[in-house]
């Protein structure tokens, strides 16, 4: 922080000691506080669903101390503390569920390298993607960045892995095993849209996922990594109503074993859901702003004469109806995840008048803001559906109409195709894909690594800092990341907003947010000093001490955890 006779001082209430050593909640099996261990399986198990697995035996370690605490108190009822750390754990927990992926295809002439991936990935904040193979090289240049990585078993290598539970085991061993835990890998598609694309290898997709679920489960992977596989939205029948919608019937001898054995295991249904095409294909039917997400005055609102309920975009009707599709076949409680959703910005003019900048601009964005905010569907409202853009790149080696090749967020190089509407909503996808960005202080980032940011920012980097003296309008808050913030933002546009100019070792983020508040205007708000570029930083900035970004989100979420934590056990401890 900067003021007049100020050092700062480490957030007591943000801070908390981990333990370093590592602990195997075995190794101690005389402790009578370990009777918990069973519960505490489940939260470790719990933890690593939420793509917290790398961290596990350091909650193990962080938590034991505590609970040793409650062997030493006698006459207080272990029933009772359970379930106060189980409600809290759940209330932590509760929205993991609403995220934001990106599919990385390689139809790409020139494609970029998988560290040049990675670090795209990391500058826009993307910390989900689906993977249509699992190639080595790129799974390499994920490993230890927290991104939660879905890896694919190619339509072409279903055949053997359908026909072999040895060839399957094979595949998890050298795709899957050889890289976690340093690979986030959360999720196995097998095979992409085989009933529609590969009809004839129907026979074999129910036996493939099994295999391979059932190598997971000998290397004991199954509780973190589910096993699914995607699906055309073509295959739902009579699809709008949506509650009169049902699966191709001549599927159901594939559809339903394969629906019941996602139950069983845990998995959820993977769907690629195309408003584009619903559009393209009505024939006038569907206007744009429905397939859109644009607003629509009550009257234009799509009603299901059956629930009466109201569906006001293309996505949620085709989500609602894989719903009643299901629950049709007597499957009521399956999750649904969008694997594949987007808008080409670029056609033939004549052929696709509709594949354009703005339309795919206000499509995406409009997807984004409505799965971050967990809308959920008229049906099931407040249920997230998680769901992956179609695509990262656009793809100019894909055969096809024109729109087919432009698909993409970005180009080869990096450089946003347009520039999402994203104000508001955070750090995803927001580097240098909006007219203002601004760089600011990761949540929940090192303290000592922000004020050696705000030193180097006021000093070499020649930052006129004198605004966050005490008295001047940047001043409050008075907090080492408030000021970290600002210095690093001026450093940021003073810069010109340079490729790697908003890095400083890990603990700077871009931002389609304005952290301005009051009277402290930051560089680039209300027009400031300034000017916005539309660049993308793969690199990183001569101030960096390191070309690996920490996960900040995940870390800040496990000190929060553990915060909880303690401070649960510990108020349990005197009840």
């Amino acid at each position: 922080m900067m003021g007049e006779d100020t050092v700062p001082q480490p957030q007591s209430s943000t801070c908390i000691s981990l333990p370093i050593s590592m602990c195997s909640p075995t190794s101690s099996p005389r402790h009578p506080s370990l009777l918990l261990s069973p519960f505490l399986s489940l939260l470790l198990k719990s933890l690593s669903r939420s793509g917290s697995r790398t961290k596990m035996w350091s909650y193990w370690a962080a938590v034991a101390p505590p609970l040793h605490a409650f062997r030493r108190k006698r006459g207080k009822s272990r029933a009772l503390r359970l379930l106060f750390l189980f409600l809290a754990l759940s209330a932590i927990y509760a929205d993991e569920g609403a995220y934001i992926g990106v599919n990385i295809g390689t139809a790409l002439s020139n494609m970029p390298s998988p560290t040049m991936v990675a670090a795209l990935l990391k500058s826009q904040q993307i910390r989900n993607v689906r993977l249509y193979d699992a190639d080595l090289a790129m799974l390499a240049a994920l490993a230890n960045t927290g991104i939660r990585v879905t890896v694919s078993v190619p339509n072409e290598q279903l055949l053997a892995v359908g026909q072999s539970n040895a060839t399957a085991a094979n595949w998890v061993a050298r795709n899957v095993v050889a890289h976690v835990p340093a690979v986030n890998i959360t999720a196995i598609a097998v095979g992409s849209e085989v009933l529609t694309a590969l009809p004839n290898a129907a026979p074999l997709l129910v036996p493939a996922l099994r295999y391979i679920h059932s190598a997971l489960v000998a290397a004991n992977l199954d509780g973190v990594i589910k096993v699914s596989t995607p699906h055309s939205s073509s295959l739902i029948l009579d699809s709008f109503p949506p509650s009169q919608a049902f699966f191709n019937r001549t599927l159901e001898p594939v559809f339903v074993p394969m629906l019941k054995f996602l139950q069983s295991t845990g998995s959820y249904l993977m769907l690629n859901v195309y408003p584009y095409y619903d559009y393209l294909q009505s024939n006038g039917i569907i206007p744009l702003d429905y397939a859109l997400f644009r607003p629509l005055p009550p009257n234009k609102e799509a009603v299901d004469a059956n629930t009466l309920l109201h569906y006001t975009n293309v996505f949620d009707a085709v989500v609602d109806a894989a719903y009643f599709a299901m629950a049709y076949l007597n499957v009521t409680n399956l999750p649904v995840v969008v694997m594949e959703s987007g808008w080409p910005h670029k056609g033939d003019p004549t052929t696709e008048p509709d594949a354009t900048t703005d339309n795919a601009n206000t499509y995406n964005s409009n997807l984004i803001r409505h799965v971050i905010n967990s809308t959920g569907t008229p049906k099931h409202p407040g249920v997230s559906v998680p769901t992956y853009i179609y695509e990262l790149y656009d793809e100019d080696l894909r055969p096809g109409v024109t729109s087919e090749k432009f698909w993409g967020l970005f180009d080869a190089n990096g450089v946003p195709a347009y520039t999402l509407h994203l104000t508001g909503s955070g750090m995803l996808l927001a580097n240098d894909t909006s007219s203002q960005t601004f760089c600011v202080a990761k949540e929940g980032a090192d303290e000592k690594l922000l004020q050696a940011g705000i030193d180097w920012a006021c000093g070499p980097g020649k930052v006129d800092c004198s605004p966050l003296t005490q008295g001047k309008p940047c001043y409050d808050p008075d907090t080492v990341e408030a000021h970290a913030s600002y210095a690093f933002n001026e450093y940021y546009h003073g810069m010109g907003m340079a490729a790697g100019t908003c890095h400083f070792s890990g603990v700077a983020a871009i931002t389609t947010t304005d952290p301005s508040h009051d009277s402290c205007l930051f560089s680039g708000s209300g027009g400031r000093n300034g000017t916005v570029l539309n660049g993308t930083s793969l690199t990183t900035s001569p101030n960096s001490t390191s070309s690996t970004s920490s996960d900040a989100h995940s870390f800040y979420q496990s000190k929060v955890v553990l915060q909880i934590l303690e401070a649960l056990l510990s108020g349990l401890v005197f009840l």
